[in-house]
């Protein structure tokens, strides 16, 4: 449904986007991840025509985005991250005004607007000025103005970007419901978001895709040795694990109870050695074995090594 070949995007001297390529087939969620800055808002721009590619080429069931756009428009429903609303006017009538921009007659134009009232559950907030709306609501209404034309793709920027846990809880049960029968690309920077609604992950830092799977299979790549032992994680510590071990990839990490959390990445037999470490040191160790780190730890790895990490949320919104 969605072919994105190869593109590359840059503004002045700035790449924003290095050669960024992948295929979307019909049906599912899938979670564009990165940080700010990473490219992400500018590759879904170029898919839905609103920036043309300085190289390669996207394509929308074949059409192409650059030199057919608008069959290729037609498919699309395009939800950006600070929705257009008008706030003056009630739900139902800017929802009659986007179906009118859509094209569709009267009788059509009316069953468009019920349907997306209904999936969207606004029909308490029909008659409601859209400036008194909570940012729920708000928010639900730049879905079903998106909705409309009934589109087999749907590309949502940050779509529970400042909602509360309520609102993020209902917002994400109907984008997997819309997903059903429909392709959904869902841009976003918050990791627990993409793990809980999204089948699959690409992972976009610098510009480049670097990473692309199940959520469980990003996840299940990063494995590790972990160490608990009693603390504090000193000098002392941290020598010993150089010293027996090779501490240059050994993460160190204090717990409010006191014990230390120790963390060597890769799937190399470092037991033997962090245990010598450990009681060189002169530590009790509570713990010691292989893990599987979480989603959130696996990608802010790889984002790690192309973008600093204070870009990055790893949880909530921001």
């Amino acid at each position: 449904m969605i072919h994105v070949h190869e593109v590359s995007k840059s503004f002045g001297r700035t790449r924003a986007v290095r050669g960024v390529g992948f295929t979307l087939e019909k049906g599912g969620v899938t979670g564009l991840l990165g940080p700010n800055g990473a490219g992400k808002t500018t590759t879904i721009r170029m898919i839905a025509g609103f920036l043309v590619p300085d190289a390669g080429r996207i394509t929308l069931a074949g059409h192409d985005v650059a030199t057919d756009p608008i069959p290729a428009k037609r498919l699309l429903g395009y939800l950006p991250e600070s929705a257009p609303l008008y706030p003056e006017m009630t739900t139902g009538r800017y929802l009659d005004y986007r179906a009118r921009l859509f094209n569709l007659g009267r009788t059509d134009r009316r069953a468009a607007v019920g349907r997306s009232i209904e999936r969207c559950r606004l029909g308490e907030v029909s008659d409601r000025r859209i400036g008194v709306l909570s940012k729920g609501y708000r928010q639900r209404v730049g879905l079903a103005s998106v909705l409309l034309h009934d589109p087999p793709v749907l590309i949502l920027d940050e779509p529970t970007n400042g909602l509360d846990p309520s609102q993020i809880r209902t917002t994400r049960g109907l984008i997997r419901e819309l997903a059903e029968d429909r392709t959904v690309l869902l841009c976003t920077h918050i990791i627990p978001e993409a793990e809980r609604t999204c089948e699959r992950i690409l992972v976009i830092a610098g510009g480049r895709l670097i990473a692309d799977g199940t959520p469980a299979s990003l996840a299940g790549a990063n494995e590790a040795t972990e160490m608990i032992c009693r603390g504090p994680a000193d000098d002392g510590l941290r020598r010993a694990i150089a010293r027996h071990v090779g501490g240059e990839n050994a993460e160190l990490t204090t717990g409010s109870d006191g014990w230390v959390r120790v963390v060597i990445r890769g799937w190399a037999d470092v037991g033997e050695g962090l245990h010598e470490a450990a009681v060189s040191a002169g530590r009790v160790v509570r713990r010691l074995g292989p893990i599987r780190l979480s989603l959130e730890e696996r990608v802010v790895d790889l984002i790690e090594n192309v973008a600093p990490a204070s870009e990055f949320t790893r949880g909530g919104s921001s």
